[in-house]
């Protein structure tokens, strides 16, 4: 006699909470069911990109022409005098419509301190920090909506998502990094107000005119200095051939690059980790996360591979105060991907600014090729206005590296013939809060 038997669906949950359906199921019946991943949580990776730190934490949100933009700073120091001023200073020299040779769009870059900041001082809880987008012209960006900006975002942020913002570059734009600048101000605060730590960023090159190292004396470089032109170049004679190469092609509705360098005075020994978390690389990392960032270099870079060993490498010696020394700083103040007290100096190129005001070859979001000329407000050269951005990557990273290294290596008294104490500063000044 024959028999049937009758396939019925079927839900199997397995001990990771994932649900199994059979090959007969109907699948249009499980249309109310939750179907997790079959492996388990652990193993579940989270892709999101606009987070920086492990101990002194920064997510900036928010797009070019949305409601505003901003961020979260997670693990801030409590007890710590914080005000809007304090972000303002860096935000203001951030911020667009400055001079001539920067976009034109005008906006006041305000911000407001929502959380974490209670009768002028830190809390310690995460701090939300706030600027609205004031000036906004969605429609400039109509033609962008329909054909891709050669060398811009637009292309791979669909390859990616699938869908963009359209207006003004959305997350690409320079625009985000208002919120890397204002939490960039807190953590130059604790850097100066723990250590004295200082850090000073200036344009060095526009296009190709190359200011000279040995004109700057990074020993003695102040902000006044860097902030005395529209180009933010310490050296007045350099500063107005920069600003005649910019304005050239601003006229022609062109762009340049350039290069921006950094130092680091008064870096305390011991940041950074061997291995994979070298602070040459994270300070790497950090920079070349800026947008229109195309390349990084550290101490002597890439003009160290012209010389031997005997000539590179620094020697040491004993100074005036019985503290170690290099005699040179080709290491470019970290050795073995560690601080070691010396003045810290990176440079990092600029590309010329993607959306020009000429008519290019590209093609549509359906696939066809077509010719385009951008609308829009845009810097002709990136490089000034990249000057806070620049110190403020420098200054998240450091900060990060010094909680780090306090919570590792300071926890118990330190070896006081080898180390330094990382409270030294705060045990013989007195810090008024």
């Amino acid at each position: 006699m024959a028999s049937s038997l009758s396939i019925k669906p079927f839900l199997t949950v397995s001990r990771t909470d994932s649900v199994f359906v059979s090959p007969n199921s109907d699948l249009r019946s499980l249309s109310s069911v939750y179907l997790r991943p079959r492996f388990p949580k652990k193993l579940q990776i989270r892709a999101a990109g606009s987070t920086y730190g492990n101990h002194f934490r920064v997510t900036t949100y928010g797009e070019s022409h949305g409601g505003g933009v901003g961020c979260v700073i997670d693990g801030c120091p409590p007890r710590i005098p914080l005000s809007e001023a304090d972000m303002q200073e860096d935000l203001d020299r951030r911020r667009p419509g400055q001079s001539r040779i920067t976009t034109p769009r005008k906006e006041t870059d305000t911000c407001r301190i929502f959380s974490g900041v209670s009768e002028g001082v830190t809390t310690g809880t995460p701090i939300h920090v706030f600027v609205p987008n004031t000036d906004q012209r969605g429609n400039d960006y109509s033609e962008m909506s329909l054909a891709y900006r050669p060398s811009h975002a637009d292309a791979t942020y669909d390859m990616k998502y699938g869908v963009r913002s359209i207006q003004g570059g959305g997350r690409s734009s320079a625009r985000e990094t208002i919120g890397r600048v204002a939490s960039g101000a807190v953590a130059k605060k604790i850097l100066k107000q723990f250590a004295g730590t200082e850090i000073l960023a200036y344009v060095s090159q526009v296009h190709k005119i190359i200011l000279p190292e040995d004109l700057i004396d990074n020993e003695t470089l102040t902000l006044d200095q860097i902030e005395s032109n529209i180009v933010r170049c310490p050296d007045p004679e350099y500063a107005e051939k920069m600003i005649s190469a910019i304005d050239a092609v601003r006229v022609r509705g062109d762009s340049v690059g350039g290069v921006v360098t950094c130092i680091v005075r008064n870096c305390p020994r011991g940041l950074g980790s061997p291995v994979f978390d070298k602070l040459e690389a994270e300070l790497a990392k950090a920079a070349m996360s800026l947008p229109a960032t195309k390349g990084f270099q550290f101490g002597s870079g890439f003009a160290g591979t012209f010389l031997t060993g005997s000539e590179h490498n620094d020697e040491f010696y004993i100074d005036q105060n019985g503290n170690m020394r290099t005699r040179t700083n080709r290491s470019g103040g970290i050795q073995g991907g560690i601080s070691n007290g010396e003045i810290i100096n990176m440079r990092i190129a600029f590309k010329p600014t993607s959306t020009i005001s000429r008519k290019q070859s590209t093609v549509t979001r359906d696939k066809k090729e077509t010719e385009l000329i951008a609308r829009g407000r845009h810097d002709p050269c990136v490089v000034p206005r990249a000057v806070p951005m620049v110190e403020a990557m420098v200054a998240l990273v450091l900060v990060d590296q010094l909680m780090a290294q306090y919570a590792q290596c300071n926890l118990f008294p330190v070896n006081f013939d080898l180390q330094e104490s990382l409270s030294t500063k705060l045990e013989t000044e007195e810090v008024h809060i």
